[in-house]
């Protein structure tokens, strides 16, 4: 049974605090799992959330700030430690390869599983798979960093009304689907006939940056979209300065970019209250919000 979910493993901005881990999400997608952002302490809330290095087969990095990838040691470690099979890809800012190296080789370890570097030489394209594609954009930070977009390929829905008017059911409707046509009482119907076009579903993960085009375009139309909200609207020029989004900012991205689930993160320790978060954002986007919390699942909408 496939599962489309974010488990979150960590919030906070710059440095954990009693309640929040260093930032850490995996994006469940069917087969892939997609690790973004292992900060420190990832690997331990990894076993907290029920979350196996056999999950992980994308890592994905923004940029190489601490709070964004001092868990990538653990991480890579314990590949080898659980012995997974499967390759592993990372993707991250090119011009940081020197840290992922030290990253990946921070100390001694027998290493076993296949980590295949990928790093991020200009926006665009990324990756594809069955998932669809994985594409980067260039942010607005005081580092090279890359935001995330996973795009589903269009595809089709079955009607059953329309299967039925015509007599087709079980084993010949995945006949249908994978021909294109089916011969019945020998009329040629083809797929366009008895379905109707279903959008791909889109998901996009944006961390440190000011508001530039590039937000806009990872966040459009996203049936999820995980972004950060470090400041609230009071320090909007704490933002511009250390590059980042405020909470209302982060709202009204959503609101133009046609957002169905907004996931605020990235939080800094200076605010004891993280609703304000939510209610400086609700009141720039009408649609579900979600404060993320540590260890907290959180579904990717079902298909309209």
């Amino acid at each position: 049974m496939s599962v489309r979910e974010l488990v979150v493993l960590g919030t906070a901005s710059q440095a954990p605090t009693r309640r929040r881990n260093h930032n850490g999400y995996l994006l469940r997608w069917d087969g892939e799992g997609l690790l973004f952002d292992p900060g420190e302490g990832t690997q331990r809330q990894m076993l907290q959330a029920g979350v196996s290095a056999n999950d992980i087969t994308r890592l994905c990095l923004t940029h190489f700030h601490g709070d964004h990838c001092l868990g990538v040691p653990g991480v890579v470690q314990r590949l080898s430690l659980d012995r997974v099979a499967h390759p592993v890809r990372a993707h991250y800012p090119a011009s940081g390869r020197h840290f992922f190296e030290r990253l990946r080789h921070a100390s001694a370890f027998h290493e076993i599983a296949e980590l295949c570097e990928e790093p991020i030489e200009r926006e665009g394209w990324i990756a594809a798979g069955t998932f669809g594609e994985l594409r980067a954009r260039r942010l607005d930070h005081r580092v090279e960093t890359f935001g995330y977009r996973l795009v589903e390929p269009d595809g089709r829905r079955m009607v059953p009304e329309l299967l039925d008017r015509f007599g087709i059911s079980g084993p010949r409707v995945g006949l249908l689907q994978r021909n294109g046509t089916l011969d019945v009482d020998g009329r040629t119907v083809g797929l366009g006939e008895v379905s109707e076009p279903r959008r791909g579903q889109r998901a996009a993960f944006i961390m440190d940056t000011r508001l530039c085009d590039a937000v806009h375009e990872l966040a459009d139309g996203a049936d999820l979209l995980v972004i950060e909200a470090t400041f609230l609207a009071e320090d909007g020029s704490l933002a511009d300065e250390y590059a980042h989004l405020t909470a209302a900012q982060a709202g009204r991205v959503a609101a133009e970019c046609g957002v169905r689930k907004l996931v605020l993160t990235h939080f800094s320790q200076r605010y004891p209250h993280p609703e304000r978060f939510r209610d400086e954002a609700a009141e720039q986007f009408g649609g579900e919000i979600v404060l993320a919390e540590d260890l907290m699942r959180v579904p990717v909408p079902t298909r309209r």
